[in-house]
Parts: C-alpha cells; sequence; structure tokens
C-alpha cells in the first residue's frame, strides 16, 4: 500500500508562507485522491483541502484564497501552498491518500506548523 512522507512544517510569522510537501510511494499515483487534514492542540482533525483523480480541488471556508493544493504526477508529490498564515493555521498537518475505490485512506506521520511571532 502508499508510504506518505510529510515535510516543510516549521515556525513561521503571522503572514508568512511555508509549503508543505507529501511524498507518496506508489506506482499508481494518478488512482489516488489525497487531501491534507490539520489537528490543533486539544480539537479535532479537520479537512483543509482535497484533490481529487479529475483534478478537482475542495477547500475548507477557513483556508479558501490563502491555501493552494496541488500535485507533481513526476514526483508522486502533493504539495499545499500556504499563504498569509495566521496563528490559527498552527497545528499538525497531515497527509490523507484513498485509492480509487477504497473506503478508506492512508495517513502521513505529520508535520507541525507552527504560525506566531
Amino acid at each position: 500500500q502508499v508510504q506518505l512522507v510529510e515535510s516543510g512544517g516549521g515556525l513561521v510569522q503571522p503572514g508568512g508562507s511555508l509549503r508543505l510537501s507529501c511524498a507518496a510511494s506508489t506506482g499508481t499515483f494518478w488512482l489516488y485522491t489525497f487531501g491534507w487534514y490539520r489537528q490543533a492542540p486539544g480539537k479535532g482533525r479537520e479537512l483543509v483541502a482535497t484533490l481529487d483523480i479529475s483534478g478537482s480541488t475542495n477547500y475548507a471556508d477557513s483556508v479558501k484564497g490563502r491555501f493552494t493544493i496541488s500535485k507533481d504526477n513526476a514526483k508522486t508529490t502533493v504539495y499545499l501552498q500556504m499563504s498569509s498564515l495566521k496563528p490559527e493555521d498552527t497545528a499538525v498537518y497531515y497527509c490523507n491518500a484513498k485509492k480509487f475505490g477504497a473506503t478508506v485512506g492512508i495517513w502521513g506521520q505529520g508535520t507541525q506548523v507552527t504560525v506566531s511571532s
């Protein structure tokens, strides 16, 4: 099954930008719907953005216009470009990959994003 490795998290000031990466080890990258989720301390995991097989994207209202999900098929990597970051974006960000026809997806290990001055 696919393995996911996230990277790119870190500490950034409010208003700054970060790009998260999710490297997927699979030979059928094009068959997956990918999603970025996040979990802040004391809160449940929430959807941030998804990118399906057709290339359609979906975003949480809280990140629309600030975050962009994309993928590079040649590198089998999914990205989350985050800009105009706010302290409330602070969370552990997780990548999820769900293969076409599957009922559940696979999670990565997460990467910490901290937005603070």
